[in-house]
């Protein structure tokens, strides 16, 4: 009866001991893929056609082998390469080159390490790029490299299912000699354009004063011609009230004329040469009324 309550003890035992192994190995293949990650999963050596997550997974354990792939976009330095141009003159230029995973399974099983041979095709495709154009165009078309850049790298990273998102060249050094007559360069359009704007002032300044005076002169004259205008207003005004007043004066004259009689007449003829007596003439013209009115006083 001792032995086969041993026996049973030890029985159980080993099936504990064999549960705890079990539970251990499912715990062991359990795993967890954040939203940004997916497995790639070899079961005795072969790829299996989906890959896993996100979220919990299990991978069956000494069976099967996982390979994590990162879908977020990231991105790798090019090391300086020195290129040389269209026209043979030597540029150092190195760039950031952006991208992502697109497709794990090919990522994984295409390519060894798709990161560094993104980087070699990188470089050469740079070099490539720049010696198709000249030193000038390096210089200033930054935006253009970039996009044959990202152009010639998508055609060759799409087989391992990486997308290239962006290029970004961030310096480009070229030689000394070079920078010299660029700086040069600088030096003698700046005082070309410091030149140019001082023409330029000094020719609107012309140009400002000459409407100034311009504009003195017609106010000038347009003050002048008022001020004519208005003087000649006053003489014609004036001259207006002359001849009213001489036009009243004769109509005054007429209506006493009028009422005058020959006597009354006569004594002005008589006053009238009187005053012509007075003076020194040599002449005198007696109108033949004069005479007749003195025909009538001395009948009288």
């Amino acid at each position: 009866m001792l032995p086969l309550q041993m026996d049973m003890t030890s029985f159980i035992t080993i099936l504990l001991v064999a549960a705890i192994f079990i539970l251990i190995i499912l715990f062991s293949g359990l795993r967890v893929l954040r939203e940004y990650e997916r497995g790639v999963i070899f079961r005795l050596g072969r790829v299996l056609p989906e890959e896993k997550g996100p979220g919990m997974i299990f991978v069956i354990p000494f069976i099967d082998r996982m390979v994590k792939v990162d879908l977020r976009e990231d991105y790798f330095d090019v090391p300086p390469q020195r290129c040389i141009t269209k026209d043979n003159a030597p540029v150092d230029i190195d760039a950031i080159i952006y991208h992502k995973v697109v497709s794990p399974l090919d990522s994984v099983i295409k390519v060894a390490d798709w990161r560094l041979a993104a980087i070699g095709i990188s470089q050469t495709t740079l070099r490539s790029v720049v010696g198709d154009i000249n030193l000038d165009q390096v210089l200033a078309e930054r935006e253009h490299i970039n996009a044959k850049l990202q152009e010639k790298l998508d055609e060759i990273t799409a087989r391992w299912g990486v997308k290239i998102t962006g290029v970004e060249i961030r310096e480009i050094l070229p030689p000394a000699s070079v920078l010299d007559a660029m700086i040069r360069q600088m030096e003698a359009e700046r005082v070309r354009r410091a030149i140019v704007a001082e023409a330029n002032g000094k020719r609107e300044s012309a140009i400002l004063i000459a409407e100034g005076d311009k504009q003195a002169m017609i106010t000038k004259a347009e003050a002048k011609r008022k001020a004519l205008s208005i003087r000649a207003e006053g003489r014609k005004q004036a001259m207006i009230l002359k001849a009213d007043g001489y036009a009243q004066a004769l109509e005054k004259i007429t209506s006493v004329a009028k009422t005058v009689d020959e006597k009354t007449m006569a004594l002005q003829y008589l006053e009238t040469l009187n005053r012509i007596g007075g003076k020194n003439a040599r002449k005198y013209i007696i109108p033949s009324e004069v005479l007749d009115a003195l025909k009538q006083i001395g009948g009288s």
